[in-house]
């Protein structure tokens, strides 16, 4: 499955919405999400598991990027 991350740069910040980023990642459950990501020092806001309609969807944008690990 794909999952949506949404994150905050600075691990140690309080979330603002015009700093969040998202990143997508191919894992089989929501804790190999967080495990992957916790060595990149970030402050993970919220993990969403992807539809494959949308991700279809998400993979129109131009700035779409699977992270690989």
């Amino acid at each position: 499955m794909v999952y949506k991350v949404y994150y905050q740069e600075l691990p140690n910040e309080v979330p603002v919405r015009e700093r969040t980023d998202s990143m997508y990642v191919e894992a089989e459950i929501e804790r190999e999400v967080r495990e992957k990501l916790a060595d990149k020092n970030v402050n993970i806001e919220y993990i969403e598991g992807l539809s494959e309609e949308h991700l279809q969807y998400e993979q129109q944008d131009k700035d779409f990027k699977m992270e690989s690990f």
